[in-house]
């Protein structure tokens, strides 16, 4: 029977068991609920992502038909040449396309002649029908819808010539785009020119003549399977194979509708058992439903499931875990259950051996006054290990006053024995039941609990803050009655203070000591939360000096290092206490101002800021004067929020840069709207020169002696495919200002050299062509080398090409300017001074350039008819330009009374819209061919010979 006790398993066991058991279940079933949210959070993000890229495979559609669309309404007429050029880099593009179509109404009394035009672009082309899947002749009605313009050609032939009005899906999206005045997709049907046939869709978008009457329209033709794919396909969304995606053009997932999916045939997808167990809310499909091209497009992603194990490796490891414990904790009560039933046997047994238990209790009692002994021994020992070590040790009484202190107290502490003893901690330490950490360490001691690692702050004798590290020990008498407390402490003042400083670097500048970026954060969100509460609002200054790398490049970095320093100081004496002023990087610091009761916050204070950086810097010997450009945001307000007040602060300190430097400007939204511009203009500009998209112009420059053409200056063009033609104003800045002028401006004076050259070859006058040379340009370094290698790649000869410069290129160091001005004139050059009498020249310095050529400026020109100070500055400079024997060219000429004015004061030359605007390469040479020139009577008297005695 005592056996089968033995291995039996007990009530106890078996419950203990049963309870782990179920435990372990609902914890596997609690973190399964974790894992499936992660799986259907990550679900969501990875068909949200899917749903926005064909969102925006429509859009691209969109935009596409609408630049198309564009083509035409300019107003001049589209030749079919032109129509190709246009629609062949799209094709390229958007690879989905099938055709790009331009539809025009013809009326039945035109159809025997527009067939005829048909024919000479594709023999035997007629206007068409289908009937019965096959191409038929038209029949008579009174109006066609034909498609006129088809590209491309090849693998279209069908379709040329079509009557799409005969599609009753194209006619229903035609009759929407008119009504609507936007680009409308079709419904899905089969194409003429398709052998293979698949869902396609027209975007159809109305064109008007200029009377407002129905001209047409253009379409383009889309392959929508090829659309989904590839727009997916750019965003590497066709590798993941968990994810089952079908698209639909319409509302909802009707079969015939479907235009994509990733689904293999009609294969059902797998139901997770499991999960619809464990999880039955969790969601492994979503559908959307998109509005592009006026229609709905659905879109349905569904996640296949996946093998139970690879998801949830977590609820599978607690589960195995729960079980194990279950098992392990219910063996350990099962032996315990069976070492008490021994133990109660055992019991009896033992009873018998109680007068010998007796006897050695007694040898116990003897053993323990010699261990009591030891211990005191032990505890003298401690005491002597304590007083030989850097720490001292103390002890308190029952009322926790201090009652002794070894170790060196007063020699390491700095403090008295005398001064803490007879008081408790919190009677020396003054300040200690005021704090929170203070009051729960009282709490703790009156509670007779041990304490560790206690660190609080006193004044040592001489006045010092010191930092002590303590730790105790309640004492109990062997009835259990309270005692008192005895620890160690230690000296912590040397740790805490390089604590400190390591806190103080991490959140300062180094070089300046004011704030960095980081506590600059932790400032803004206290400022931000302050002007929450209290309505009040709160500014935020971007401050960038004007300059700054200037003086880094002439005088050194140590310099620079005592202007930031120096502002550092005027900023902040310019300024509140209150008020925090952080160095961000470099030379650009930020002002946080919060407004406290009387004290508002006005302009005055940004001026009173930009007076105090203003003031003049001793730099080594000399005086510097440094200005400084501001921007400023405010929170609250509608278009800044809390967590954008630097990014809008340095928007608007970028426009007072614009402006002219030494401004401050306040945000508002158009700003953000111009720098969102010119982030656009500037990514494109960065690839503009590989795609060969600048193109240059030539505006004529004629002798008004001879009335020929003498020279012609070069002016570049950006042709955007999709922007359209961009006129210099929107990237030229934005060139230079990026560093990408010095390239474009070797591919213009490259192209133009090599143009004129060509012009030269062909057998036309020889004439000299103008550049225009940046600021960049002029100071970027192997300019000289540059020119003369493309003159020498070119082979055109130096004389025929003049590069025009600005007064503000070289008036800032005229030494280094005049110098390089003679290396470029070393090389044969003509060089001309663009813009004359806009700038700050002066005359001393203008007579030691090796110039031939003054530009006067539009601006003289304009109103040299009508105003008299103009008239005198002209008359002025061309005056000046004589007697320096230099030649004289006005720009801007647009009426016979300038050019009549020019003539009677002896101008050299003219350009302006007067003979001609600036012309690409092609109509300038055919000026060229024609020989066009001034009228006898624009042209200028010869001046008579001096009479022979």
């Amino acid at each position: 029977m005592e056996r089968r006790l033995l291995f039996s398993f007990t009530r106890a066991a078996v419950l203990t068991f049963g309870a782990g058991l179920a435990a372990s279940c609902a914890l596997f079933v609690g973190v399964s609920h974790l894992e499936y949210d992660n799986l259907a959070l990550s679900f969501g993000q990875r068909a949200d992502q899917r749903v926005a890229t064909v969102r925006q495979g429509l859009h691209d559609a969109v935009e596409v038909v609408t630049v198309t669309n564009q083509l035409f309404s300019l107003g001049a007429p589209v030749t079919r040449q032109q129509f190709h050029d246009f629609t062949s880099p799209l094709l390229q593009r958007h690879p989905y396309i099938k055709a790009f179509n331009f539809h025009r109404t013809v009326d039945d009394s035109q159809r025997a002649a527009v067939e005829a035009e048909l024919q000479q672009v594709l023999p035997g082309t007629t206007i068409t029908q289908v009937r019965d899947s096959v191409s038929v002749p038209a029949e008579r009605r009174a109006q066609y819808h034909v498609v006129y313009y088809l590209e491309p050609m090849a693998g279209n032939e069908p379709a040329f010539g079509f009557d799409s009005g005969t599609r009753p899906q194209i006619r229903a999206a035609v009759a929407r785009a008119r009504a609507e005045g936007r680009a409308i997709a079709s419904e899905l049907f089969p194409l003429v020119q398709d052998t293979h046939p698949q869902p396609s869709f027209q975007l159809v978008m109305p064109l008007s003549d200029r009377s407002g009457k129905l001209a047409g329209d253009t379409t383009i033709i889309v392959r929508a399977r090829d659309l989904v794919q590839n727009a997916l396909a750019s965003a590497n969304l066709l590798g993941d194979r968990q994810i089952v995606m079908s698209v639909y053009a319409s509302d909802k997932p009707d079969p015939a509708n479907l235009i994509f999916s990733t689904r293999a045939g009609d294969t059902p997808v797998p139901r997770d058992t499991m999960g619809a167990w464990i999880a039955p809310e969790h969601r492994s499909s979503l559908v959307r439903t998109i509005e592009a091209a006026g229609r709905p497009w659905l879109v349905e992603v569904i996640a296949l499931p996946r093998p139970f194990a690879a998801d949830h490796l977590a609820s599978l490891a607690t589960l195995a875990g729960g079980i194990l414990l279950s098992l392990l904790t219910a063996a350990w009560v099962q032996a315990s259950s069976i070492r008490t039933r021994r133990v109660q046997q055992l019991v009896r047994k033992r009873t018998a051996d109680l007068k010998r238990t007796n006897r050695r209790l007694v040898d116990d009692m003897i053993a323990r006054e010699r261990t009591e002994k030891a211990l005191q021994q032990s505890e003298q020992r401690f005491r002597q290990l304590v007083a030989m070590s850097s720490d001292w040790y103390w002890e308190q009484d029952r009322n926790y006053r201090f009652t002794m202190i070894t170790g060196g107290f007063a020699e390491k502490a700095g403090v008295t024995v005398e001064r803490v003893l007879g008081k408790t901690r919190w009677e020396y330490m003054e300040g200690l039941a005021d704090t929170e950490a203070g009051r729960a360490h009282i709490a703790q001691v009156k509670a007779h609990e041990a304490f560790s690692d206690l660190e609080y702050q006193v004044q040592d004798d001489n006045g010092d803050t010191r930092w002590f590290l303590v730790s105790g020990q309640p004492v109990f008498d062997e009835h259990g009655n309270f005692q008192g407390y005895r620890g160690t402490g230690s000296d912590i003042t040397a740790r805490k203070l390089t604590e400190q400083r390591v806190h103080h670097v991490a959140q300062h500048d180094v070089l300046t000591g004011l704030p960095n970026r980081s506590l600059l954060q932790d400032r803004l969100s206290q400022a931000v939360a302050y002007a929450t509460r209290s309505a009040n609002p709160v500014w935020v200054m971007l401050i960038d000096l004007d300059r700054f790398k200037f003086v880094n490049d002439s005088m050194g970095h140590k310099a620079g290092d005592v202007l930031l320093m120096t502002v550092a100081a005027r900023l902040r004496s310019s300024l509140r206490d209150s008020d925090t002023v952080a160095r961000l990087s470099g030379d650009e610091f930020v002002v946080i101002l919060s407004e406290h009761g009387e004290q508002r916050l006005t302009a005055d204070i940004v001026q009173r800021v930009m007076d105090a950086v203003a003031q003049p810097v001793m730099l080594g010997t000399k005086e510097f004067f440094v200005t400084c450009s501001i921007g400023v945001a405010v929170y609250p307000s509608e278009s800044t929020p809390a967590d954008a007040l630097i990014e809008h602060a340095d928007i608007a300190m970028y426009r007072a840069k614009k402006l002219g430097r030494n401004n401050f400007q306040f945000y508002t939204p158009a700003m953000n709207e111009e720098s969102l511009e010119r982030v656009r203009i500037e990514g494109a500009l960065r690839n503009a020169l590989e795609r060969d998209e600048f193109v240059l112009y030539y505006q004529p420059q004629l002798d008004m002696k001879s009335g020929k053409i003498v020279g012609m200056e070069a002016l570049i063009r950006w042709q955007h495919p999709e922007l359209g033609m961009v006129p210099p104003s929107r990237f030229v800045s934005i060139a230079e200002e990026t560093g990408l002028i010095v390239p474009i401006g070797a591919w213009v004076m490259r192209t133009a050299c090599a143009q004129n050259k060509v012009w030269q070859d062909a057998g036309f006058d020889k004439l000299r062509v103008a550049v225009n040379l940046s600021a960049r340009q002029f100071a970027a370094a192997g300019l000289i080398e540059s020119i003369e290698q493309i003159l020498q790649d070119t082979g055109l000869a130096p004389q025929y090409l003049e590069i025009e410069l600005t007064e503000s290129l070289f008036m800032s160091d005229v030494t280094p300017a005049v110098d390089l001005l003679h290396r470029m004139k070393a090389l044969g050059v003509n060089l001309s001074i663009d813009d004359f009498g806009t700038g700050y020249s002066s005359l001393s310095y203008l007579s030691r350039f090796p110039i031939d050529v003054l530009k006067i400026d539009r601006s003289f020109v304009a109103d040299i008819t009508r105003d008299a100070n103009d008239e005198a500055i002209v008359t002025s400079i061309i005056a000046l330009a004589h007697n320096l024997k230099l030649a004289v060219i006005a720009e801007g000429v647009e009426t016979g009374e300038q050019l009549d004015y020019l003539r009677r004061h002896g101008c050299d030359e003219i350009q302006g819209y007067y003979f001609s605007r600036p012309l690409p390469a092609r109509e300038f040479e055919q000026l060229l061919v024609e020989g066009r020139g001034l009228a006898p009577d624009e042209i200028a008297a010869p001046e008579p010979e001096p009479a022979t005695a």
